[in-house]
C-alpha cells in the first residue's frame, strides 16, 4: 500500500490523555468507523499500538477486549493470528430519539468541518504529489463510488476525506479533519441514506480529485466547499 495510506495510523492516533483505558477505546473505535483501518485489516502489533498511544499492553489489551465485545474486530492467536477489523459500517437508527445534535451543535460541528477541510484540499493540490500518493487518492475515492453498501460507503467517505487531509503534510490539519469527519459520521448515521445525494457527493468527490492532482489549489478549496455545503444544508433540513 501507498506510504501515506500506511501513515494514516500515525496520523490520527495520539497518546491517549488521562483516563487511558476510555480513551484508548475511543481513539481505535474512531479509527475503525473513519476507515482508518478498514474492515478486513489487522490492527498494527500490540508494542507498536501501545507505544503509539503512550499506554500499557495490558491497557491496549483490555481496549481491544471492548471492542471485540462491541463486534468491531475479532482476534485469532497462533502463528498468523492477530486482531482484524470486522466493523461493517454504522446500522441505521432504529428511533429517531437517538441522541444527535441540533441547533447550536449542529451548527458548530458543520462550521468547523467547512473551515478545515477546504482548507486541507487547498494544501494537499498545492504539494507535489508523488505518483504512490497520487494513485492512493485515486484508489480512495474509486473505493467510495464502488461501494457494496450504505454502510460500506459511511466509511469509504471518512477514508477519503482523511486521505486528502493527510495529502495536505500538516499533522494539524490531519487531526482537524478526523475531528470533524467523526462528528460526521455521527450526524450521517442519525438520517436516512439518500441515493441522490450519494451520487452528488461522489460527483463532488470526483472534481476534488481533479483539482488535487490537477495541481489547483484554488479550485480544490471552492469544490470542497461546496461538497462541505451541499451535506450541511441537508443535515441542517432533516436534524435541525
Amino acid at each position: 500500500m501507498p506510504s501515506d495510506a500506511s501513515r494514516l495510523p500515525d496520523a490520527v492516533l495520539r497518546p491517549a490523555p488521562g483516563n487511558a483505558f476510555e480513551s484508548t477505546v475511543e481513539q481505535l473505535a474512531t479509527a475503525i468507523r473513519l476507515g482508518v483501518f478498514a474492515r478486513g485489516e489487522l490492527l498494527p502489533p500490540e508494542r507498536e499500538l501501545a507505544e503509539r498511544l503512550a499506554v500499557s499492553r495490558v491497557t491496549l489489551r483490555e481496549a481491544i477486549a471492548a471492542l471485540r465485545e462491541s463486534g468491531m474486530v475479532e482476534t485469532t492467536r497462533g502463528r498468523g493470528g492477530g486482531t482484524k477489523v470486522v466493523y461493517r459500517g454504522a446500522p441505521m437508527p432504529e428511533s429517531a430519539d437517538q441522541p444527535v445534535r441540533h441547533g447550536a451543535d449542529l451548527a458548530d460541528a458543520l462550521s468547523f468541518r467547512r473551515v478545515v477541510e477546504p482548507g486541507a484540499a487547498y494544501l494537499a493540490a498545492s504539494r507535489p504529489l508523488s505518483a504512490d500518493q497520487r494513485a492512493w487518492l485515486l484508489e480512495a475515492a474509486a473505493a467510495v463510488r464502488q461501494a457494496p453498501d450504505s454502510a460500506a460507503h459511511r466509511v469509504a467517505d471518512s477514508r477519503f476525506h482523511l486521505a486528502i487531509a493527510t495529502l495536505s503534510g500538516s499533522p494539524m490539519l490531519i487531526e482537524s479533519v478526523t475531528r470533524a469527519q467523526a462528528a460526521l459520521h455521527e450526524l450521517l448515521s442519525a438520517i436516512p441514506v439518500l441515493p441522490r445525494n450519494i451520487a452528488h457527493s461522489t460527483q463532488q468527490h470526483e472534481a476534488v480529485v481533479a483539482a488535487v492532482l490537477g495541481g489547483a489549489p484554488e479550485a480544490a478549496r471552492a469544490t470542497m466547499e461546496e461538497h462541505c455545503d451541499a451535506t450541511s444544508a441537508l443535515l441542517r433540513g432533516l436534524l435541525g
